[in-house]
């Protein structure tokens, strides 16, 4: 049982580090996003890889950096967020993301971005 004391002291404040700093530029990014983003224009019937394809990077970014810092505490603001970009369609893989802890360190959001910039014309509807 020392051992996990001994890990604990050792780890516990990196990790807290990192999520209180993940937190500050997620707050950051937020205040940027309703600065600069506002509201995104999606069509009517917009589903996941469409929603992505209109997403900017910031703002998958500021998901994932809050989702880092909150984990399951995470979803109602990314919710409400979604909501006010306009950027429904994205709001049930945050949601399912940020209910399963542990995925946190996965930057889920950021890597489904990237993949529908680079192989979005050989992904299926």
């Amino acid at each position: 049982m020392e051992w996990l004391t001994d890990i604990l002291s050792q780890y516990l404040p990196i990790l807290l580090a990192i999520m209180a700093g993940s937190l500050i530029l997620a707050m950051i990014l937020l205040g940027w996003i309703y600065w600069r983003v506002r509201n995104i224009d999606l069509p009517p019937d917009a589903d996941f890889k469409t929603a992505l394809q209109h997403t900017p990077f910031v703002v998958v970014l500021f998901l994932d950096l809050l989702d880092l810092s909150l984990d399951s505490f995470s979803v109602p603001i990314t919710w409400v967020v979604l909501s006010r970009l306009g950027l429904a369609p994205l709001r049930g893989v945050t949601a399912l993301e940020g209910v399963f802890p542990g995925t946190q360190f996965i930057p889920v959001m950021t890597l489904s971005w990237l993949a529908v910039r680079l192989f979005g014309s050989v992904l299926k509807r």
